[in-house]
């Protein structure tokens, strides 16, 4: 039985630095925020400060590092340069055996990187260079890479029109041919604002599973609240995974709401991945035909371990 995943998604490398709060002050940093900003900026940020580790980050790619702990079968395609950044990003993934067979090539744009700068708080404030990885596009995917695969796990960032859309519809176009699930998570609030006409009609006429959280979903449905979200998602006949923080997950299948409760934690030490990683356990029960019940009690699980250390890794 086929249990292979590809995920698609924004190629960023995560430089991980220790600061105090005055340094955020400095540079007008919001804590807990994501900032995008320009090669010149991320420069500069660089050489001030001390960099404790550099790993493959990226949401989807998260996702897929979640599945290979596992012991699932991930590959990641995520668009990279063929300098310093873009090998640390491809090695770091083969090491936790996540297959990236992405083919790198001399671009004009550098590996994106994003700045994590985590205050004694355990808070993270990211400052993104979104570099190459947003330029991912429809002759960056080679036929041969979708095909041997059950399903195809994409990323809502990724979504803009243009270059992106067509990339969308060139993979869910092969996935279609061949009968393989596509799947998409949510990714952000404010992408869920800015594409939600785009989304909705990948959700009815594309998707088999979308992944989101509380309030994704309701900004999606245009709903006050998740009942009449539920209601109206319902008619879709979709599987659609919704995330509820300390109120734990449900899933909607055909006419079903399938609840799950979530994890108590002890302590709580860094937030970041704790959707990725519920995505990870959720797809990779999916994949091996479990009820959905232990699908979201498994993405509940590893929900719960990621958010009590620091990074978006299991080790």
């Amino acid at each position: 039985m086929n249990k292979k995943i590809l995920g698609i998604g924004n190629a960023i490398v995560d430089v991980l630095a220790k600061v105090d709060d005055k340094f955020l002050i400095k540079r007008n940093l919001i804590k807990g925020s994501m900032k995008l900003i320009n090669k010149s900026e991320f420069v500069d940020l660089e050489k001030n400060i001390k960099i404790e580790k550099i790993m493959a980050g990226g949401s989807v790619a998260n996702t897929m590092s979640g599945i290979a702990y596992l012991k699932g079968s991930p590959s990641f395609i995520g668009k990279i340069n063929s300098d310093s950044f873009g090998e640390i990003y491809k090695k770091s993934l083969e090491d936790i055996n996540v297959k990236f067979p992405y083919l790198q090539k001399n671009e004009n744009l550098s590996t994106g990187a994003s700045i994590i700068l985590i205050t004694p708080d355990s808070e993270r404030t990211m400052c993104t260079y979104l570099g190459i990885s947003s330029h991912l596009s429809d002759s960056d995917i080679n036929e041969n890479d979708i095909i041997n695969n059950k399903l195809i796990f994409l990323e809502g960032y990724l979504w803009d029109k243009g270059t992106s859309e067509k990339m969308f519809k060139h993979v869910i176009n092969i996935a279609k041919k061949r009968e393989i699930e596509i799947a998409m998570s949510l990714s952000d609030i404010f992408c869920v604002t800015r594409h939600k006409k785009d989304f909705y009609n990948l959700l009815k006429n594309d998707l088999d599973i979308l992944i989101g959280n509380e309030k994704e979903i309701n900004e999606l449905t245009n709903e006050k609240n998740l009942s009449d979200s539920i209601n109206q998602l319902k008619k879709l006949n979709k599987l659609i995974v919704v995330t509820r923080s300390e109120n734990g997950s449900l899933a909607i299948k055909n006419n079903e709401i399938i609840n799950c409760g979530s994890k108590k934690v002890n302590k709580i030490l860094d937030l970041t991945g704790a959707g990725d990683l519920f995505a990870a356990g959720f797809l990779k029960e999916y994949l091996e035909k479990s009820e959905i019940k232990k699908c979201l009690m498994t993405g509940s699980a590893l929900a719960s371990r990621i958010i009590q250390k620091i990074g978006a890794r299991l080790e």
